[in-house]
């Protein structure tokens, strides 16, 4: 085994030599690698200062092991077919092609080369390891997984066409099968296929979760892409209890329990990720219906920059976060992206004199060098009593995963007043509800002006698709609706995605984030002494700079990166507001 010091000090020599970084940019990687457990030059790629292309070259000439950037046109897939895919997604290695009476092996890593004699048995030649990028051994290993799987709609289509061959009982609320025949029936190859197909599929479709949804008939599959629903498939009814079975069996619940609703997770590995998906389910007139949360594990990495926050309002959050006491409150609805912006913030005050504790549920991702603790309320380990304990781990900044109740604000409230760094998320409409929603649970006023120093309530709205993106000339009363004025000459084009085969036809690619930031100044906390409402509350933030959820969606429509309809989707609520007000 190779030194791993030795290969790092190389490595940082070699790139410097190149002129790709300079020695100032590899002492701050050192530096951060004391927190980081990663390797060098993933810690230079990680800052920005190298290219993918760069590490590879360094790592040829260190190792003397030749280099392919043109990977994907030289592949013969007969050669990875001969290698176990448990092998490949293991050790990132693949077989490509043929050279003289060697074979050519796509690597990344050169660190670890002792798997490569298990290739030369199963290859029963010589083999070369050659580095390639990353991405490029990912498509191999894409490539793999499509050769071998069938497409989840014809796997449905032979399955319905065998129903009648081999009939199955459906389950109903009011007479349960025999568990054995259910279980039999789960751990049947078609189902097994099929749930791993519509896993899979959800992965590769960036959904976020999965919904199998049983009525009289049939089973409909749904997925929820970019915070929306879309229908992909139907099930048998046939089928549904041996559906079901299969699920709870991959998440450890009770097979034989129908009327009650469980909760339950699954761990998997796909295609060199963990993905961890959360699953509930519940009893309907129609069976037991399923929604699968899908987490994809790993270290975060987005940054504060990578939210979508404009420039003003993100060097105003960057000051409240390096702030030495207080709470910092982020609102919204489930899935508008909370818990990242928190995340985010984590990462950027992260550093080795600072003692951050988090209380999460569940832990979506993890931060090198925060202690992340797990809920666990079935034992009494409860937002309140998980903070209580953590107090006495001597704690600079806390993150609370959600504000439940009383207790739980209480606790938070008491632990920004004693000198401690608090970033919680809440569940209210807009920043002012947040106000209203504390001294409702019973936090005096005078506590909430004291240790709040902020509140931002977001959204998340689907991006256009860069590759199909064109322009159209909108109708006034719709920007009227958003408060766009007639003589903004912005307003004269606007953005929408045609639909393309990168968007799934869809028009839309991804999401970021709408943003309202309310800063607890002198007059606002009058207010909130004085007991005014959150509409008189956020009237005086708007005066005093806020910009609001609209007002925010608005700009980023004006800017082509989203679209009219989706700032009116997501801000519906905001709209009904100012009916109301």
């Amino acid at each position: 085994m190779i030194d791993k010091l030795l290969v790092e000090k190389q490595i940082g020599e070699i790139l410097i030599q190149k002129g790709y970084v300079h020695p100032e940019q590899v002492a701050e990687a050192l530096e951060l690698q004391k927190i980081r457990p990663k390797r060098l030059g993933e810690i230079l790629l990680d800052l920005g200062y190298i290219e993918e292309e760069h590490l590879l070259e360094a790592l040829s000439e260190q190792f003397g092991i030749p280099i392919e950037f043109n990977l994907s046109e030289k592949v013969d897939m007969s050669l990875t077919t001969k290698v176990p895919i448990s092998f490949i997604r293991e050790y990132f290695m693949v077989p490509y092609k043929r050279n003289g009476t060697a074979y050519l092996v796509a690597i990344n890593d050169p660190i670890n080369l002792l798997p490569l004699d298990d290739l030369r048995i199963l290859l029963e030649g010589v083999v070369e390891p050659v580095l390639c990028k990353k991405a490029d051994i990912q498509k191999i290993i894409d490539a793999y997984f499509d050769s071998q799987a069938q497409n989840t709609a014809e796997m449905i289509d032979t399955i319905a066409l065998t129903e009648e061959d081999s009939p199955t009982t459906i389950h109903t609320l009011d007479g349960p099968e025999s568990e054995k025949d259910l279980l039999d029936l789960a751990n049947e190859a078609p189902i097994i296929k099929l749930i791993n197909l519509l896993i899979t599929g959800a992965v590769k479709e960036r959904a976020s979760d999965i919904h199998i949804e049983p009525f009289e008939r049939d089973v409909r599959v749904r997925y929820r892409i970019d915070g929306v629903l879309y229908e992909k498939f139907t099930i048998p009814k046939s089928q549904q209890a041996a559906v079901v079975s299969r699920i709870k069996i991959m998440s450890n619940l009770n097979i034989a329990e129908h009327r009650l609703p469980q909760d339950g997770r699954i761990k998997i590995k796909l295609s060199g990720k963990e993905i961890d998906i959360r699953v509930s389910v519940i009893p309907t007139a129609f069976g037991e219906r399923v929604v699968m949360r899908i987490l994809e594990k790993g270290n975060f990495l987005f940054s504060l920059e990578d939210l979508g926050m404009d420039e003003r309002e993100h060097k105003l959050f960057d000051r409240l976060i390096t702030v030495s006491h207080g709470i910092i409150l982020v609102t919204g609805p489930t899935g508008s992206g909370k818990s990242t912006t928190l995340y985010a913030a984590l990462q950027k005050v992260n550093s080795p004199d600072k003692n951050i504790i988090t209380l999460e549920d569940p832990i979506e991702y993890l931060i090198p060098g925060i202690a992340q603790i797990q809920v666990r309320p079935k034992i009494g380990l409860t937002f309140a009593a998980g903070l209580r304990s953590i107090l006495r781990q001597d704690p600079d900044i806390i993150l609370v995963g959600e504000i439940r109740d009383y207790e739980t604000a209480e606790m938070a409230v008491q632990a920004s007043l004693t000198g401690h760094l608090v970033f919680a998320t809440l569940h209210t409409n807009d920043s002012a509800g947040a106000i209203t929603r504390l001294t409702n649970m019973g936090i005096e006023p005078f506590l909430v002006t004291s240790s709040c120093i902020a509140i931002q309530a977001q959204r998340l709205v689907r991006k256009i698709c860069t590759n199909c993106k064109e322009s159209y000339k909108p109708d006034r009363n719709p920007l009227e609706e958003l408060g766009i004025k007639n003589h903004d000459p912005r307003a004269e084009t606007l953005w929408k995605g045609k639909g393309c085969p990168k968007c799934m036809d869809r028009g839309y690619y991804g999401r970021t984030g709408i943003f309202e930031l309310l800063v607890m100044s002198p007059r606002i906390q009058e207010l909130v002494l004085e007991g005014a409402d959150s509409n008189a509350i956020k009237r005086e933030a708007h005066k005093e700079g806020m910009r609001t959820l609209r007002e925010d969606g608005a700009e980023k429509m004006l800017r082509g990166i989203t679209t009219l309809e989706e700032v009116l989707r997501v801000t519906r609520d905001d709209l009904f507001e100012d009916v109301l007000s």
